[in-house]
């Protein structure tokens, strides 16, 4: 019977580390983006709610931050957060641990509204959530001495790991959208995704032929790969491989965050002791054999209805079926949604076959304008796309979501360019640099552009990696004495 102790043993520290990444890539835009001087500030959004919703509010918004809504609290949930990541990587206590990481990163998304509303971040919740059932429970478990892995938290993380591949490829097909029924999408999705590198590029400049090929290769990895999760041993090892590989081309040719990082690591649950080396065999000391019946293994039985009830209704909504559920499974549903921690998964459900792009300029008498820069973002059109991951730069990857629809739909946005013409610190702060060191600007303007990945000739010519194409404004220009809330 095949073991799983070494398999433990790193994908635990491997989610510490992805912890580490989350945490700190945050706690270096955290004031900026939901500070009180930021462009979203968490403790107005509790202050709105706690006046409408009484003692519900801690129901609607289960955050840590009720106890001090402050900066300072902010970034004390960040650091804590990669202090207890440490302690995670160490194996020390790893139970209360990541009962405690779960609980700062479920307080760090509810109050992050649309910085922290990515798939990664739901993700990282849910995987969190289900390794404490997986965890060995002492101060410092040893090698070899921290007990039998309860395989029901064990088959729990793989289900996760199946329903994410498999509703990202269902929900590319039950949308309609006709790039990806017609196999074209990825001929437009290295140019139009977030942020692009360097290495997506060189892809967008591939054949038809070629992309055609891989989209219909994806929807094989997503669709089909994920039930061989269920099979016997040398299935399960190669779907392991065919997913991962999947992973380490996505983040080749994109940056999303820690995405790729969090999958990878379920992958590795797919791994037993026997793929590993022996002598790391001999250091594990054999790890005994995983268990059905440990304590640990019956506590994940209630969580296991939970996961049943969530996952049922949203694979069944990723394949189109839409029965009548029973009220307890709708009320049960409904009730964890605050917690942010069972998600429906599936990311570019409907591809987008353009690339609008928003600049930003300053100036100060209505006739000079300096552009903003963004530190990931397309705007030089000889600014090379780069490798950010696993750093999530939030802003950055919601200004491509601004651009794809009206000013009017993206309040944020409009707090932004407030906060930009009244100089904030933090909020400058997230950008590459202040074209305005000297004081702030009397006028911030935006500009819709349409943005194009050149082709080889033209990047050996000037260095350009961009063409774009001016489309108009994109919101009215906002003056100086504009106070955001």
């Amino acid at each position: 019977m095949p073991t799983h102790s070494l398999a433990r043993w790193l994908f635990l520290r491997a989610l510490g580390a992805v912890y580490l990444v989350a945490f700190v890539s945050l706690w270096v835009q955290i004031t900026g983006l939901v500070g009180s001087r930021g462009i979203l500030p968490a403790a107005t959004l509790l202050d709105w709610v706690g006046a409408r919703a009484g003692p519900e509010r801690y129901r609607i918004l289960p955050t840590l931050f009720w106890l001090h809504p402050t900066d300072g609290f902010l970034s004390f949930l960040c650091g804590g957060g990669a202090f207890l990541s440490l302690l995670l990587i160490a194996g020390i206590a790893p139970l209360p641990v990541l009962i405690l990481l779960w609980a700062f990163y479920l307080s760090l998304v509810v109050v992050g509204q649309d910085f922290l509303g990515f798939q990664w971040d739901g993700l990282l919740l849910e995987t969190g959530l289900l390794a404490v059932f997986l965890a060995p429970p002492g101060l410092r478990p040893r090698p070899g001495a921290e007990g039998p892995v309860p395989l029901p938290a064990l088959w729990l993380l793989r289900l996760l790991l199946f329903r994410l591949m498999f509703m990202s490829g269902a929900v590319k097909l039950r949308s309609g959208d006709p790039l990806w029924r017609g196999l074209s999408a990825l001929r437009v999705h290295y140019e139009t995704q977030p942020l692009p590198t360097w290495i997506g590029w060189l892809a967008h400049q591939l054949p038809a032929k070629i992309h055609t090929v891989s989209t219909a290769a994806m929807f094989a990895i997503e669709l089909l790969v994920p039930f061989l999760i269920f099979g016997p041993r040398p299935v399960r090892l190669t779907a392991c491989g065919l997913l991962a590989g999947l992973q380490l081309l996505i983040a080749a040719t994109g940056n999303y965050g820690f995405f790729n990082l969090i999958t990878l690591a379920l992958c590795l649950l797919l791994l037993d002791d026997q793929v590993f080396p022996a002598r790391w065999r001999e250091w594990m000391g054999g790890g005994g054999a995983d268990s059905w019946t440990s304590w640990q293994a019956w506590a994940v039985v209630p969580l296991a209805v939970v996961v049943a009830v969530t996952s049922t209704i949203q694979i069944a909504g990723a394949v189109g079926l839409q029965p009548r559920w029973p009220r307890p499974m709708v009320a049960l549903y409904r009730a964890l949604q605050p917690f942010r921690t069972f998600n429906p998964y599936g990311l570019f459900a409907v591809m987008t076959p353009t690339r609008p792009e928003i600049l930003i300029e300053g100036s100060r008498d209505g006739a000079t304008w300096i552009p903003y820069e963004f530190r990931w973002k397309p705007g030089d059109l000889r600014g090379r796309p780069a490798f950010v991951a696993p750093h999530m730069p939030r802003l950055d990857w919601q200004m491509w979501f601004a651009a794809l629809g009206r000013c009017e739909d993206a309040p944020w946005f409009q707090a932004f360019l407030e906060r930009l013409v009244q100089g904030s610190p933090p909020v400058v702060g997230l950008l590459k640099r202040n074209p305005f060191p000297e004081g702030p600007p009397l006028y911030i303007r935006s500009t819709l552009y349409d943005y194009h990945f050149t082709d080889v000739k033209t990047l050996r010519a000037d260095g350009a990696w961009w063409r774009r194409t001016e489309m108009g404004p994109f919101c009215p220009t906002v003056t100086a004495g504009t106070e955001a809330p």
